[in-house]
């Protein structure tokens, strides 16, 4: 009798991925393992809102190449005023819409399914004029092969914020060791959290 061929493993709900801290503490978010999406390490996470600290409370969050939606979920969790999202898999914005929908947030948030990279030149400039003087909490968490096969692109999108964003803003910027901060400047704050290297910068 032939052997039965084994049952592939169903894609993982990842009941771990969690909120920190602030006001939505310890509550779940949905992650249905599409291989699209790679959440940001709990480790990670964790050290990024230990170095920015308070910077959340009052800003407007942006989270690009969202996945999940933590980030800028976590940021509202401590704080901010307004969440803008962008991701542009289709399945995985659903994800993102299911969390903020069970978290209670969607009046605060918006889910833009559009390329990051194509928001950056197109909509930043006229976004930027309508938001006033509020400081924005950037982050900027894309597949780590942007930083390499798209770099130019990466640059130009982060340079882009770095000069529409209001005073006080943070830019946070996740990438590997493969990527060299020096061409955005020198008053970049790098982190290694192996393999993830992390980029704070503030506008004064």
């Amino acid at each position: 009798m032939p052997k039965k061929p084994a049952t592939p493993e169903p894609l993982r709900n990842d009941s771990e991925l969690k909120i920190i801290g602030g006001t939505m503490r310890g509550r779940k978010l949905n992650y249905h393992g599409d291989p699209v999406t790679r959440p940001m390490k709990h480790r990670v996470r964790e050290a990024i809102f230990n170095l920015i600290g308070v910077e959340a409370k009052g800003r407007h969050a942006f989270d690009l190449f969202a996945g999940t939606g933590a980030l800028g979920i976590e940021a509202l969790s401590r704080g901010a005023e307004r969440l803008t999202l962008i991701e542009r898999h289709i399945p995985t914005s659903r994800v993102i819409r299911q969390n903020l929908a069970e978290l209670g947030v969607i009046e605060q948030s918006e889910l833009l399914e559009t390329s990051a990279l194509l928001w950056g030149q197109r909509d930043l400039p006229a976004l930027a004029a309508s938001l006033g003087s509020r400081p924005w909490l950037v982050f900027i968490s894309p597949p780590y092969s942007f930083f390499v096969d798209r770099v130019a692109e990466m640059l130009a999108l982060i340079t882009a914020l770095q000069t529409h964003a209001p005073e006080q803003s943070t830019l946070v910027v996740e990438t590997d060791q493969r990527f060299d901060f020096t061409p955005l400047g020198d008053a970049w704050d790098v982190r290694e959290y192996p393999p993830a290297r992390v980029g704070l910068w503030r506008k004064s």
